[in-house]
């Protein structure tokens, strides 16, 4: 999902505290979205039904905007309230607040949607983000410098009784055969090897990291939150998928290139190449046995 959501900048760059450029990847966010759109829609409706009716939400790292339709389209069935998009990225920003205009719209206007553009690790942006029954946050933590910090930021920004909900862990996503007929067999396993590395570099390359080496439980209870608990969706597109999963892949496959190459063996990266190479027999968007399964992890904890 940028703004800190995959996201942190100090102005309105579409450059971050890790680095990337999110900006450059609004496709790719919005393809995501889609694939990922009924399982999110569910995750929303489990989570505005704990907040009471008119209720303000926060949905902090907006990205591309997906959940925060999902949260107006909920919000709406429960007779409205009001969604404030957070990312620190401007851009990003825009776009996902026209999507979620365009779904308040479509549901009769009874929910307000509002923005912030403000980075988490700045607490002049965290002071204009206004207070929330609810506050969302799906893999925003751990693109920022302090992960225990932004975590005690955003349970700050809860009123009394207040859910903070993260969407952080759960299992790598797997969207490949074991034998794809190209290369050496078990490529996603060395993929998954080699994104694991990028993390831990971009985390140790991030300036002011700090290490947080702790559950996501034990840190949401250091925050000062009771009640913590987790559940975990499940994102699962057999094959053969259709066209918008297949190019979802083929996306995610594209950004290993660029994050893990140097991590690669000499014929991994030539099998990556012929994958993401649309005029190569092998192009990964023409195959049938594509697929897309993944499980995101939600921790949860309350205000007191």
């Amino acid at each position: 999902m940028a703004a800190q959501t995959h996201s942190h900048t100090h102005s309105g760059s579409a450059h971050t505290h890790d680095g990337i450029d999110w900006m450059a990847r609004l496709a790719q966010l919005r393809r995501a979205d889609e694939v990922d759109a009924p399982a999110i829609r569910e995750v929303a409706e489990r989570l505005v039904d704990r907040t009471p009716p008119g209720s303000t939400v926060l949905d902090v790292g907006s990205g591309a905007g997906g959940m925060s339709v999902a949260l107006v389209e909920a919000l709406s069935r429960r007779g409205g309230g009001t969604v404030v998009l957070v990312d620190a990225t401007a851009e990003l920003l825009d776009a996902a607040a026209a999507a979620a205009r365009a779904a308040a719209a479509e549901h009769g206007d009874r929910v307000a949607v509002d923005t912030v553009l403000a980075d988490l690790a700045d607490e002049a942006s965290l002071a204009r983000i206004p207070k929330a029954r609810l506050v969302w946050a799906s893999h925003v933590v751990h693109h920022l410098p302090d992960q225990q910090q932004t975590l005690a930021s955003l349970a700050g920004l809860l009123v009394a009784g207040g859910c903070l909900a993260i969407a952080e862990g759960g299992l790598p996503m797997r969207c490949l055969p074991w034998d794809i007929g190209l290369g050496e067999p078990g490529l996603q396993d060395r993929l998954t090897t080699a994104q694991s590395f990028w993390f831990n570099k971009m985390r140790a390359e991030m300036p002011g990291s700090v290490v947080m080496p702790v559950g996501w439980n034990l840190a949401l209870a250091e925050a000062g939150l009771v009640g913590v608990n987790s559940f975990s969706y499940l994102i699962d597109r057999p094959a053969p998928a259709p066209e918008v999963v297949r190019d979802a892949v083929l996306n995610w496959l594209q950004w290993m290139q660029q994050i893990t190459e140097d991590q690669l063996s000499e014929s991994d990266a030539d099998t990556v190449r012929h994958l993401i190479d649309p005029a190569d027999a092998g192009y990964l968007a023409n195959r049938q046995d594509v697929f897309l399964l993944a499980a995101h992890t939600v921790h949860l904890g309350w205000s007191r």
